[in-house]
């Protein structure tokens, strides 16, 4: 290969993204578009998502969940890939969130996670597939006034690894594992939960310029794990 021979292309497919209409499932849902693959979107507002078919869905209804994965396989006759990248906090110590967000927080994160996988589950068996689920570095080091945040992320690190030990060999799993990024996730905190100095915050674009080099993988081949963050990032490790 010479220098200016262009690298082997890879086109990741049918992609179905939660979360895709802001922040890092945009930036995946974009990626794919520019590899040449087909994305379609799961999310609560889809009100900032053209270009793309997009699902309004919540999803800690796991019915809900259930109805728009089958939906988006159909209309794509089938799934390649499926990006768990829909995600919310609500910051604070136990005692001072109420439990109906403290569980959201969970509803969200952990069973959004597993009902969009379980639902994709025969659609990336067929293809021989992958899932990439969407962690945290609050899922391998947990710190203070963020205890729904880290269960649910520590849940969606041992459910990753479970799962993908249960389907080896039928499709793939991976675990991406960002540090902060310059997103709207933090617009709805208290200030003295929002960062500062967003100098430390990764841009979301390169994080899914990993998601996709996990997906381009030879299917003998599978990113099991993938930590990505700022090179000053505070809360790794």
């Amino acid at each position: 290969m010479t220098e200016n021979t262009p690298a082997t292309s890879f086109n990741p497919g049918r992609v179905l993204v939660t979360g895709g209409g802001s922040g890092l499932g945009a930036a995946i849902v974009q990626g794919v578009i520019a590899a040449g693959g087909t994305a379609v979107v799961l999310d609560r507002d889809i009100s900032r998502v053209s270009g793309v078919k997009a699902f309004e869905v919540d999803v800690a209804d796991r019915g809900a969940v259930e109805a728009a994965v089958t939906a988006a396989a159909e209309m794509l006759d089938g799934l390649d890939a499926v990006v768990t990248a829909a995600g919310i906090d609500r910051c604070g110590a136990l005692d001072t969130v109420a439990a109906d967000e403290w569980e959201k927080v969970i509803g969200v994160n952990l069973m959004g996670t597993a009902s969009t996988a379980r639902a994709a589950l025969p659609y990336l068996k067929q293809s021989r597939g992958r899932v990439i689920t969407i962690a945290s570095t609050l899922g391998i080091k947990a710190v203070g006034d963020a205890t729904a945040y880290c269960a649910s992320k520590f849940g969606v690190m041992g459910f990753s690894q479970a799962l993908a030990a249960e389907t080896a060999g039928q499709m793939g799993v991976t675990t991406i594992i960002p540090g902060g990024m310059k997103t709207r996730f933090f617009d709805d905190r208290d200030e003295q939960y929002k960062p500062q100095d967003d100098s430390r915050l990764n841009d979301p674009e390169r994080v899914a310029e990993a998601i996709l080099f996990a997906l381009s993988q030879p299917k003998s081949c599978e990113i099991r794990e993938m930590v990505i963050a700022h090179a000053e990032e505070g809360s790794w490790p």
